[in-house]
């Protein structure tokens, strides 16, 4: 009869093996988040279900696959509208949306306004002038409706 100790053992080790699968599938959105991507494409290429990807990656980190991909497009959309110089259409599809009303939609959801009005309201060069570090923190997109801390109010 086996010792428990080696159970514990072997589902630690398991653990361990799942969550470094979904740190490739996290690091595979980051960077590849303009490609067309869905959850079935990121499961098969770790190896598991979609629904099974699906749960362990919300208890790793705290979002679905599809959401987390979503937010890592709008961050970037938001860096190229602050840049000022493509339309909103063409950021949408340069991010990798297919759908510019989804992209609008979760752009508000994430920023509290429509693309259009962040492009007009952010000055070009963005957070010009501030570390990267802290331009980085302050136009992150905000979850759950709270407000948003503008440059200026830092000022």
């Amino acid at each position: 009869m086996c010792h428990p100790a080696w159970g514990r053992a072997r589902a630690a080790a398991h653990r361990l093996g799942e969550l470094a699968r979904l740190r490739r599938v996290r690091d595979r959105i980051d960077r590849e988040y303009a490609q067309p991507l869905n959850v079935e494409a990121l499961a098969r290429g770790a190896n598991m279900s979609a629904g099974h990807l699906s749960r362990q990656f919300r208890l790793a980190y705290g979002e679905s696959p599809y959401a987390y991909l979503m937010t890592r497009r709008i961050e970037r959309a938001a860096a190229l509208l602050r840049r000022g110089d493509l339309s909103v259409t063409e950021v949408c599809f340069a991010v990798g949306c297919s759908s510019l009303g989804t992209f609008s939609t979760r752009f508000g959801e994430l920023y509290g306004m429509p693309p259009s009005a962040y492009r007009n309201r952010t000055p070009a060069g963005g957070a010009a002038g501030l570390p990267q570090c802290l331009a980085k923190q302050v136009t992150r997109p905000v979850r759950n409706q709270e407000a948003l801390v503008t440059v200026a109010e830092l000022a």
